[in-house]
């Protein structure tokens, strides 16, 4: 696949931080680690890989605007520019050995997604998109599944830890799931679970309290493979708002009504 070349610095940028995680998680215990809220932490490992994107975005971009996980928001002199980044979407499962973690990039350009890169550097699975340009896996073509029938299908959530989100409604929203489908995973990085449905792994994924850069590369992703999406009340507010449901055609407006259905009584 051709790459422009805002895409070719975002995997560059990319790769960088990857090599930094990467050493880093071969040396997990080593790692100083601090708890940013109940449930919510944050390592030594993140603020490296930041400070790396941090350095080539700027360098390659230097008028761009930033919102970073750790850093929050950075204004830049370009004003039609916005790089929005998590350097390490799964933190607890990195932390604890598991290799289901992501660097998240996306490039907004007056307020619409056009460039994405998300990368596993523990499985070296790179996930690109550009708008109009298709979305990849290290060059392979992404599209979303084609099953048509919730009960056929696997389906990715986000599940809300102590000190996190709305306990009880998720517990109703997973009820709702539970009974209409093959199969509920939940990988622990939101950025892989759009990957994945961009990559046909999953049929569909839903979650709320997100922030912006947990989706604003999965968005894309998904946009790019084929895929529909929409926050929790049918809109496109899933950058601000969220909450996010995604899938083909039919199983996102399936997978929508399901979660948004109140429980019957028993």
């Amino acid at each position: 696949m051709a790459r422009s070349a805002i895409l070719n610095v975002m995997v560059q940028a990319a790769m960088k931080a990857g090599r930094s995680l990467s050493r880093d998680f071969g040396e997990v215990q080593n790692l100083q680690v601090s708890m940013k809220g109940p449930g919510d932490y944050v390592s030594q490992a993140d603020r490296k890989a930041e400070e790396i994107l941090f350095t080539e975005l700027s360098k390659a971009r230097p008028g761009y605007a930033f919102l970073m996980e750790e850093r929050g928001l950075i204004e830049g002199d370009d004003g039609q520019h916005r790089w929005i980044v998590d350097p390490l979407d799964g933190t607890t499962n990195f932390l604890h050995g598991i290799p289901l973690f992501a660097i998240s990039i996306a490039l907004e350009r007056q307020g619409q997604i056009v460039a994405g890169v998300v990368y596993n550097p523990a499985m070296d699975e790179l996930y690109t998109a550009e708008r109009g340009g298709g979305a990849f896996m290290n060059d392979r073509r992404l599209r979303v599944a084609g099953r048509t029938k919730l009960i056929d299908t696997v389906i990715g959530c986000g599940v809300p830890h102590l000190g996190r989100g709305q306990h009880g409604n998720f517990l109703v929203e997973l009820r709702n799931v539970m009974a209409e489908v093959s199969g509920v995973r939940r990988l622990g990085s939101a950025s892989l679970d759009l990957a994945y449905v961009a990559a046909g792994r999953m049929d569909g994924f839903w979650e709320t309290g997100l922030s912006a850069w947990d989706v604003a590369a999965g968005i894309l992703l998904i946009r790019e493979a084929g895929g529909f999406i929409s926050d929790f009340a049918g809109g496109q507010n899933m950058l601000d708002g969220g909450s996010i449901v995604v899938g083909n055609e039919i199983i996102q407006r399936a997978l929508l009504k399901t979660v948004r259905k109140p429980v019957a009584p028993r």
